[in-house]
Parts: structure tokens; C-alpha cells; sequence
């Protein structure tokens, strides 16, 4: 089910003061860091890298890393400050056949990686193809109760309105791509510069899949 309109402006408005909140803060959030494996030699696809920050981190961990933008303008940015890692301008909800040949041991899809989404079938199918037989997929977003509240803590609409997003959605989602739910943790709501800080709200969620 797509996003109403009302949500794709929040989005955008949120999506655009996290990145004025955030700027300037590298690299994976703590969570993910945590989550990780050993990335030594492994492949990694990030998408909707932006300008690279974790991307590079990742690479910094070990692993060959491709970061795939629809952002050109972003990866301009990125390839001038990390040469040495592939970049590739393309849709995230319609990956290049290239990057759909089952060669990649995990996908990672961090904040605002939703944003642009209209169809979640379509995305989760094309992360399945971009990974080999029991790759992972860790997508860390912002929880979609979040994006029913305003900046004051305000509940502007239900979480159960038609076309809002859902966490069980997006499981589904995974679930009829064939990637095999591993884990799912949610975590509070943070001060962070746009928003006040409630904990009795969540604020993001980390979801690890399996391919089978």
C-alpha cells in the first residue's frame, strides 16, 4: 500500500531536518555497529548511501562495499572524498541487473532508506536478488509510529490510517521476498534537534533477515 501524500511531506520535512541534525555525525549508529558480524572480505550493498559516511565506515571494517544512491549530486560527493569504493547512481526500488545476481553477503539500508519507497514488495524482492543464499539484510529506520507524531509530540494522525506505513508491513514484506526474520528490536525515541525526546515512543527499529 503506498504512502498518502500527507505522509510523503512528513517525510520529507523529517527527512530533511535529521539530515540538518545529523550533520557532521559519521558513520553507523551504534546500534548497527553492534549488530555486525565480521566483515572481513565480505560484500556489502548500502543503500541509499548518501554521501558515504557509512558506507566507508563499513569499508573500514573489512568489507568490499558498493553504495547505491538515486541522489547524483551525493555520490559526487562521496567518490571525491572515498575513490577506492564503487558507486552506483540507480533507484533503490529498481536495482541494476548487476547488483542483482546474488553475489552480496549482506545488504545494509540505514536511516531515511524508506523515504523513497512506494512499493515495499518490490524493494524487499530486489535486496533478495542482490543477495547470495543465507545473506543478511539489516535495515535500521525510523520507526513508522514516529512518523505519526509531530515535532511536539502530537499525534497528527493513526498509525492504522489508510496508507500509513506499518512495522508489520514491512516484515511481510521481507517475509514473501524469502528473507527469514532473525531479529527485530525497537528502540526509544531521542533528543536529536527536531524532535523532543519521549521515551514512551519508538523512536527507530533494527531488523535483521536471512536469505534462505
Amino acid at each position: 500500500m503506498e504512502p498518502t501524500e500527507h505522509n510523503r511531506r512528513a517525510w520529507d520535512e523529517i527527512h530533511r531536518q535529521r539530515a540538518a541534525a545529523l550533520s557532521g555525525e559519521r558513520g553507523l549508529p551504534k546500534q548497527v555497529r553492534g549488530a555486525l558480524a565480521d566483515l572481513e572480505k565480505k560484500r556489502v550493498l548500502d543503500l541509499q548511501c548518501g554521501t558515504g559516511e557509512s558506507t566507508a565506515e563499513l569499508a573500514e571494517l573489512g568489507a568490499i562495499v558498493t553504495g547505491v544512491d538515486s541522489s547524483g549530486q551525493a555520490l559526487e560527493l562521496a567518490r571525491e572524498r572515498w575513490p577506492s569504493i564503487l558507486w552506483v547512481q540507480a533507484d533503490p526500488q529498481a536495482l541494476p541487473a548487476e547488483l542483482r545476481r546474488g553475489r552480496f553477503d549482506l545488504v545494509y539500508a540505514g536511516l531515511g532508506s524508506l523515504l523513497p519507497i512506494t512499493d515495499l514488495e518490490d524493494w524487499m524482492r530486489g535486496i533478495a536478488a542482490a543477495l547470495r543464499t543465507d545473506g543478511e539484510l539489516l535495515l535500521f529506520e525510523e520507526h513508522p509510529v514516529a512518523l505519526c507524531v509531530d515535532g511536539l509530540m502530537h499525534w497528527r494522525e493513526s498509525y492504522f490510517a489508510e496508507g500509513s506505513r506499518r512495522l508489520g508491513q514491512i516484515v511481510n514484506a521481507a517475509a514473501r521476498a524469502e528473507l527469514a526474520l532473525r531479529a527485530l528490536e525497537e528502540y526509544p525515541a531521542r533528543s536529536d534537534g527536531f524532535r523532543h525526546h519521549d521515551a514512551r515512543i519508538p523512536g527507530t527499529f533494527l531488523l535483521y533477515a536471512r536469505k534462505s
